[in-house]
């Protein structure tokens, strides 16, 4: 099945304490259901010291499973659902089902 939500896509936080959050999709990983969003879930980790970075507590994304997140609308910016749609020249495009825009340029 077609990916409903890419990397570069804003998206919307419907559930957790991050509901109602939005940012742009930084990473997806197919095969767990997750993506890393910017700004979102943050966690802090405790980071030992290297070569190239200080030790101390580091705050980062954690993964966040997809049935949590939904795309932003272009028109609005609020939560939509995912259609698909076939163009004239063949491509297969993503809808927004609430305004009815296309996701993908």
């Amino acid at each position: 099945m077609a990916a409903k939500i890419k990397k570069g896509d804003k998206v919307v936080v419907l559930v957790g304490r991050d509901k109602g959050r939005s940012g742009e999709v930084l990473k997806v990983i197919p095969k767990e259901d997750r993506a890393i969003v910017r700004g979102v879930n943050l966690v802090k980790r405790h980071q030992r010291q290297t070569a190239s970075q200080e030790a101390g507590i580091v705050s980062k994304e954690a993964t966040i499973h997809l049935s949590n997140l939904a795309i932003a609308d272009p028109k609005d910016g609020k939560a939509t659902r995912v259609g698909f749609k076939i163009q004239d020249d063949g491509r297969k495009v993503r809808v927004a089902k609430r305004s009815g825009d296309v996701i993908d340029g």
